[in-house]
């Protein structure tokens, strides 16, 4: 006999802790909708065609890859074994699990582009899986709450997204957080201005892990990465721009060469502006020019949310692509997103203390008694009524001592017990127990569901 056990880095949610996700599922369901965003599903299993090559070569292998079925070797040969495991892979796998739920909507939106109003608005609540290495707060399956839009290059919607990410976290109570922004023309034009034009890809990479391994050994990786030392100098003013304060100016200065850096100063610029006309009031912005997110399609506004003063940082993220389509045959299709990390936000709203303390994890409100078989079919009659005016209720399946019921209702979380043995079903007064208080109340079948209700 096998002994039980999990996968590492995925988790069992029980009846508690799953209250506690649905209210995060809720809150943040509620403010995608306000903002015009539609409901959207993919399947969890994509063709690996759809997902390699999406999110740079780091993400390629995060990928969980699917073997297929049946004999998978039967086509592998001594030579594709001799060229190592890349070659060998192609043929035997062909399928793999989401790693996030952008590329699975642009493949979406490019089969199903004459059935949609563009711009196309979607939120998306799905798990994902990532072949990482598990840590706290870092899973190999976790669940995204993404809302994107496609089909605009509006700077309205990055706008928007600023409020909802206000609107999300404030309505979930976290308070202390910070929604950093960048984009990635501005690292083009920073590539650009150091002397190493076109490697903008491997300096986002590495200046991204800026806040986690320090200045010193984000410069050793890049020299690792064919920057020679004159870049890395030319790059330093990067590294003191927290001092500047003027950002804005002092990156068209610094910018000035290079167009494609200035078209990115000038949409930042424009996102702040119509942050403030929207009327966001406190708004909690900061301009990052380190932050350069890892994913490779992004090509616009970048997004990150930080939580403060918490164990967990990073509790969502986001940007602009231009062109994620064009890899399914629709090019030229702009769209702009963000996903939040519901497992970070569990953990961080868990080391703040700030889920509700009235939020039940019982889907049942009423639990009559069961004493014994002379006694069941009153029961049973209380518990049509409750259920008949839309209140959950259920019966205490076996007939049982009031205090193994009592304990049953307790453990299971039920605000409310129902009492109705021989005595009350005689007189058609029962006696309804809160749970909470220890309070009993009579109560007739006429005033039961207002009691419930009340």
């Amino acid at each position: 006999m096998s002994k039980p056990g999990l996968a590492r880095g995925t988790r069992d949610f029980g009846p508690e802790v799953m209250a506690k996700r649905n209210f995060i599922f809720d809150t943040v369901k509620k403010v995608y909708k306000k903002y015009g965003f539609l409901p959207l599903e993919t399947p969890s299993i994509e063709n690996l065609s759809v997902l390699m090559g999406k999110y740079g070569e780091e993400g390629d292998q995060l990928l969980f890859k699917i073997l297929n079925s049946g004999d998978f070797l039967k086509d592998v040969t001594p030579e594709d074994l001799e060229k190592g495991y890349k070659e060998t892979l192609k043929k035997v796998t062909e399928k793999g699990l989401r790693y996030d739920l952008t590329v699975p909507f642009a493949r979406y939106v490019a089969m199903n582009r004459q059935q949609l109003a563009i711009p196309f608005k979607r939120y998306q609540i799905q798990p994902v899986w990532r072949a990482d290495r598990p840590q706290k707060g870092r899973y190999r399956e976790f669940y995204q709450c993404d809302a994107d839009v496609v089909g605009t290059d509006s700077l309205i919607c990055e706008a928007e997204i600023v409020l909802m990410l206000h609107e999300v976290f404030r309505d979930l109570g976290i308070t202390e957080f910070m929604v950093k922004i960048n984009n990635r023309k501005i690292l083009a034009g920073i590539a650009e201005a150091i002397g190493a034009a076109g490697k903008e890809a491997a300096l986002s990479v590495a200046i991204d892990k800026l806040d986690k391994i320090g200045k010193e050994k984000v410069e050793g990786e890049l020299m690792e990465r064919g920057f020679s030392e004159e870049n890395i100098r030319n790059l330093q003013p990067l590294f003191n721009l927290g001092d500047t304060a003027d950002l804005f100016s002092y990156l068209k200065e610094w910018l000035q060469g290079s167009p494609t850096g200035l078209l990115g100063v000038q949409e930042l610029e424009t996102v702040w502006n119509l942050v403030k006309d929207l009327g966001l009031a406190e708004a909690r912005i900061e301009f990052d020019p380190s932050l350069a997110r890892g994913l490779s399609y992004y090509t616009g506004a970048i997004f990150e949310v930080k939580a403060l003063n918490v164990s967990i940082g990073s509790i969502s993220g986001g940007g602009r692509y231009d062109n994620l389509t064009g890899s399914f045959g629709l090019p030229g299709v702009s769209g702009v997103g963000i996903s939040l990390g519901v497992d970070r936000i569990y953990d961080v709203m868990e080391e703040l203390s700030i889920f509700p303390a009235e939020l039940n994890y019982s889907s049942t409100r009423v639990m009559v008694t069961h004493f014994n078989p002379e006694t069941l079919a009153g029961s049973l009659a209380l518990l049509s009524l409750l259920r008949q005016h839309g209140v959950s209720a259920e019966v205490y399946p076996d007939a049982a001592k009031i205090k193994k019921q009592f304990e049953y209702a307790d453990r299971k979380g039920i605000p409310y017990v129902l009492i109705a043995g021989p005595e009350e079903i005689a007189q058609k007064t029962y006696l309804l127990k809160n749970m909470i208080t220890g309070v009993q109340t009579p109560v007739t079948e006429d005033t039961l569901i207002s009691t419930v209700n009340d």
